[in-house]
């Protein structure tokens, strides 16, 4: 079984669809069908059919995914390792991240760690959640820093980078909240929140639902913290978001954190990588400057300032 046909069968077995895996894979679409047919007449069994939904796994086929998913992890660590020893490549990390933590809690460790380890390239790619899961799966970055949503997956190895708490944000100069004003007439507020399935609705939702309450009316949906931040500055509601989002529309005063009355909420930051047999080495010393240098580093920070070594 060529890896080749192993990576595309994975495609379609990720996306459903020939036309969208072609994509994924770069591949004309007759291609993505030609590899599949090659490799079902290798194993002599189908491995998908059809359906209303799409493309559906066999038997055959579910038996498939994890030996192929394991295969595909060995190849890659086989050429990493043989490039190694060979001195054509002194290591390379790839890393997602949420467009938040990106602009946050990265930058001044990526910095020093670029500093101490010269040799090792490194790719920062941003993304949603979801997406950095399936990069994950894909082997597309060996790492990914996001806020946990409590879905374990004994595929990936995850460490707790810090737990950020959630505050209630207004616009700068909104009166604080009336004294004795519970969680249910808050719930009765405008709020602008992220889109279902973002991990920070999901938190959003969970805040209020802790206390038994339906989550508030959204005066609007957006696709980032930073949209959050803004909207609620210009008036157009109130906004339940982790603090280290906004800790710079804070310190600029053009919002303000309100007392929040519900039961306390935070969010968890997490790496997670997928668990291997041998962990390449540039990844091992990432993963070993993260669980020592990025826990100490926070927005607003002194240190998140004065971190990074100046250019020579």
């Amino acid at each position: 079984m060529h890896p080749r046909l192993l990576k595309t069968f994975l495609a379609v077995t990720r996306h459903r669809n020939v036309t969208r895996a072609a994509e994924a894979v770069h591949l004309a679409q007759s291609s993505v069908s030609d590899q599949i047919q090659a490799l079902e007449a290798e194993l002599g069994t189908p491995l998908f059919t059809r359906s209303r939904s799409g493309l559906q796994l066999t038997a055959a086929g579910a038996a498939l995914q994890p030996f192929a998913e394991q295969i595909l992890m060995l190849t890659d660590e086989a050429h990493s390792a043989v490039a190694l020893t060979s001195g054509r490549e002194r290591g390379a990390v790839s890393i997602g991240a949420l467009e938040t933590i990106a602009a946050t809690r990265l930058p001044a460790w990526l910095s020093r760690f670029g500093h101490v380890h010269p040799e090792i390239a490194l790719r920062l790619s941003v993304a949603g959640t979801n997406d950095l899961l399936r990069k994950l799966e894909d082997g597309e970055v060996d790492v990914a820093f996001c806020f946990d949503k409590g879905k374990a997956d004994e595929r990936f190895a995850r460490r707790s980078i810090s737990r950020e708490p959630l505050i209630l944000i207004a616009p700068a100069g909104e009166p604080s909240l009336p004294v004795g004003e519970g969680l249910s007439a808050l719930a009765a507020r405008r709020f602008v929140a992220t889109e279902a399935g973002c991990v920070y609705r999901h938190l959003f939702d969970v805040a209020f639902a802790a206390a038994g309450l339906a989550a508030p009316k959204l005066a609007a949906e957006v696709g980032s913290i930073g949209a959050i931040a803004r909207l609620v500055a210009a008036g157009t509601g109130l906004g339940l978001v982790p603090r280290l989002a906004v800790a710079e529309a804070l310190e600029r005063g053009e919002v303000t954190e309100l007392p929040w009355s519900g039961p306390a909420q935070s969010a968890d930051l997490v790496m997670i990588w997928r668990r291997r047999r041998v962990q390449p080495p540039a990844l091992k010393q990432l993963l070993a400057s993260a669980s020592t240098g990025l826990d100490a580093l926070r927005p607003g920070d002194a240190r998140l300032r004065h971190a990074a070594p100046s250019p020579s």
